[in-house]
C-alpha cells in the first residue's frame, strides 16, 4: 500500500494555499486523485448557494488542472462513491479536510468507519476552522456559551502559520473517469437570475486573496465605523470564500494581525469577527440543535407564526414598506450577500414586527445567499430571534425607521436599491426586476407600497407577545 494512491477528497476547502490534507498527501509522494462528490449535501443546497459552488469548483479544475493533476467528479452518496473509486484506482488511502456542521459530521463519521472497516487508511484535517472546537474549553472544562469569554480564552493564542501551496502534485498512472460539471446545472434553479448573479461573485483563491489584500490595504484602519454603514464599502466581503474554503482563515487572522501590529486597531474587531464565525462552529459541534431547533428549548413554547401570510411574501419579496428592509432584502436577491447591518433589521422584523419563525428567514437565506453558511447562517439567525447563544435581549427590538436614519442618512443604500417612486433608478435597482420570477408581477413602476406592519406598531405587538409569556 506504500505505492498506492490517495484520493483526496475535497468539499468546503478549494484552494490550494494552507490545505493541511493537500499538504499532508503531497508529503507522501504517493500519487494524489482530488475528487469533489455531488452527493446529497450538494443536491440539498439553495439555489443560489448552489450556483456559487459549481463556480467554486470549475474554477479549481482549472487551477488543478494547471498543476498538472485533475478534479475527477462524481455524483452519488459519498460512501459508495468513494469505494467505487478506491476499486478503480487501487487507492489505499482517503483524506480530507473537517467539518463540524450536524449533517457533514454524520455523513464523515459513518463513512471514515466504513472505508477504515475496509481497510484504508482514512484521515481527516483541520483548515475550516482556526481553532478546533475540543481545544477550546472554559476554566471548568466545557465550552463556551457566551461569546466575549470565548475571544478573551481565544485572542492570544497561537496560529499556525499558513502553509504554502504545494510545490507539485504527485499524479497516477492513470485518471478515473469524471463526470461533466455542465451535466450537473448546478445553477438550474436560478433560471434567469444567473447570469446577473455570477456578475457579483468572486470565485477562486486569488480573488479571495485580492480581496483581503485590499480590505487590509484600504479599509480595515477605518473598520469599526464603515463596518455598519451599508452604502458604503467598508467590510472584507470575505464571507463568500470562507464559505467555500477558497481562503482559510488562518491566512485572514494573520492579515489582521499584522494590520494590528502596524497600529490599525481597527483590526482587533475584523479579528473578532474571524472568532464569531468561530463561536458559531463551536456551538454546533458541541449542540448540534442549533441549526435545526430553538438553542434556548424554552422559546418552543413561543407562538411564531410558522405560514407564509402575505406579511412574510412582502417580506422575502421587498415589498414590506419598511425601505430598510426591503432594499437589504433586495440586495441579497441580487448580489447574493446582503451588508451585516441589513442582516440584522431585516432578522429583527420578521422575527419581531411579523411574529414569524427565525426558520422562515433561515431557510429563504439558505436560498439566497453565495455566502450561505450552515452554523454562521443558523446562529446569526437565532441571535436576532432571541432564541439563541448570546442572544440579543428578546426585548431588544431593532426600530428599521431609526437604524436608517442612523446608518443611512443620505438614503444612499435605499436609493441604491428600491426603484419605486423614483425619477431615475439606478441599474442595482432595476436589476431586481429582471432577476425576480416573472409570476411575482413587480415592476420598477409600482407605487411604493405601504408598511404592511409599520415600526411602532410591531414593536407593540412583540413586546406583548413576550410579556405574555414567562422567559
Amino acid at each position: 500500500m506504500s505505492n498506492s494512491p490517495i484520493i483526496l477528497w475535497f468539499r468546503r476547502d478549494l484552494r490550494m494555499s494552507d490545505h493541511e490534507a493537500l499538504t499532508a498527501a503531497c508529503a507522501t509522494g504517493r500519487p494524489v486523485i482530488p475528487v469533489f462528490i455531488h452527493d446529497d449535501q450538494v443536491a440539498d443546497l439553495g439555489g443560489a448557494p448552489k450556483m456559487r459552488l459549481g463556480l467554486a469548483v470549475a474554477h479549481l479544475q482549472k487551477v488543478l488542472g494547471e498543476q498538472g493533476s485533475k478534479l475527477v467528479l462524481r455524483k452519488g452518496t459519498a460512501l459508495a462513491t468513494l469505494r467505487a473509486l478506491v476499486k478503480e484506482t487501487g487507492a489505499g488511502a482517503v483524506y480530507w479536510s473537517r467539518l463540524y456542521d450536524p449533517a457533514s459530521k454524520a455523513r464523515d463519521v459513518d463513512v471514515k468507519a466504513a472505508l477504515k472497516a475496509d481497510g484504508l487508511d482514512v484521515q481527516s484535517f483541520a483548515g475550516h476552522l482556526l481553532f478546533e472546537p475540543w481545544t477550546v474549553q472554559t476554566k471548568t472544562g466545557g465550552f463556551y456559551k457566551v461569546y466575549t469569554p470565548m475571544w478573551n480564552a481565544v485572542r492570544g493564542r497561537e496560529v499556525a502559520p499558513a502553509l504554502p501551496t504545494p510545490g507539485r502534485i504527485p499524479a497516477p498512472e492513470g485518471w478515473p473517469a469524471s463526470d461533466d460539471l455542465t451535466d450537473w446545472h448546478m445553477g438550474a434553479a436560478m433560471q434567469r437570475g444567473a447570469e446577473h448573479l455570477m456578475r457579483h461573485c468572486r470565485v477562486g483563491e486569488n480573488a479571495a486573496t485580492a480581496r483581503l489584500d485590499a480590505f487590509i490595504a484600504r479599509n480595515v484602519h477605518s473598520y469599526v465605523k464603515n463596518r455598519d454603514l451599508p452604502a458604503v464599502s467598508g467590510t472584507s466581503r470575505l464571507s463568500e470564500n470562507l464559505t467555500y474554503g477558497e481562503i482559510s482563515p488562518r491566512v485572514c487572522w494573520h492579515a489582521g494581525m499584522r494590520a494590528l501590529h502596524e497600529g490599525k486597531t481597527d483590526a482587533e474587531v475584523f479579528l473578532k469577527e474571524l472568532v464569531w464565525r468561530e463561536f458559531a462552529y463551536h456551538l454546533a459541534h458541541f449542540t448540534p440543535r442549533i441549526v435545526s431547533d430553538n438553542w434556548k428549548e424554552d422559546w418552543d413554547a413561543f407562538p411564531w407564526n410558522t405560514d407564509e401570510t402575505p406579511e412574510v411574501t412582502a417580506w422575502k419579496r421587498g415589498r414590506t414598506g419598511i425601505r430598510f428592509v426591503d432594499a437589504a432584502m433586495r440586495e441579497m436577491y441580487v448580489t447574493g450577500t446582503m451588508h451585516n447591518r441589513g442582516r440584522m433589521i431585516v432578522a429583527s422584523y420578521l422575527t419581531k414586527h411579523l411574529l414569524s419563525h427565525w426558520k422562515i428567514g433561515m431557510d429563504w437565506f439558505a436560498d439566497c445567499l453565495i455566502d450561505w453558511d450552515p452554523c454562521s447562517n443558523a446562529m446569526g439567525w437565532q441571535w436576532s430571534a432571541g432564541s439563541g447563544p448570546d442572544a440579543t435581549p428578546y426585548f431588544r427590538v431593532f426600530n428599521p425607521v431609526t437604524q436608517l436614519d442612523k446608518f443611512d442618512k443620505d438614503r444612499a443604500y435605499v436609493k441604491r436599491w428600491i426603484a419605486e417612486g423614483t425619477r431615475t433608478p439606478s441599474d442595482p435597482a432595476l436589476s431586481y426586476f429582471q432577476m425576480i420570477p416573472r409570476h411575482w408581477g413587480m415592476t420598477p413602476d409600482d407605487r411604493y407600497p405601504d408598511p404592511v406592519v409599520a415600526a411602532d406598531v410591531g414593536r407593540k405587538r412583540a413586546l406583548a407577545a413576550y410579556e405574555a409569556r414567562d422567559f
